[in-house]
């Protein structure tokens, strides 16, 4: 688990209230980067003991808005988390068991950035998902 004092200084850097139940729910998604929301809960009650699912919805919720988590939610897959990363990664999504990886865009420049047509939009991040087999699965249905 991330030191206390570390998790602490990032919520006071957004704005928000230290409360145990955020530094709970921030260091679960630290600890466990791309956790369901159940995963999540889990973690957090093992931590804490009884939270509420609402409680933990909610602070979700506040570390996203505040940019220190990342909700992902591949097609067909429930929402995410992960730790908020100053990058442009992007994920690898194994189609048979739902594992996700994190992989860098291309070294050097961020062609991923470069829209076709921007439509005047000012472009700051891309999202692009991989989906395939990872190694394990690869290998059972060989």
């Amino acid at each position: 688990m991330p030191p206390a004092p570390e998790l602490e200084l990032k919520l006071r850097g957004a704005q928000l209230r230290v409360t145990r139940p955020r530094l709970a729910v921030l260091a679960a998604v630290q600890e466990h980067p791309h956790a369901d929301t159940e995963s999540i809960i889990s973690l957090v009650r093992a931590d804490l003991g009884e939270v509420s699912h609402q409680a933990v919805y909610d602070v979700l919720r506040a570390l996203t808005t505040a940019g220190l988590v990342r909700r992902i939610q591949p097609s067909g897959s429930v929402a995410r988390y992960e730790p908020q990363l100053a990058d442009n990664h992007h994920h690898l999504v194994c189609r048979s068991c739902g594992l996700i990886v994190d992989v860098e865009c291309v070294v050097g420049d961020a062609p991923c950035l470069a829209a076709s047509d921007d439509h005047g939009f000012t472009i700051d991040e891309a999202e692009v998902v991989y989906w395939g087999l990872c190694p394990d699965c690869s290998t059972q249905s060989s």
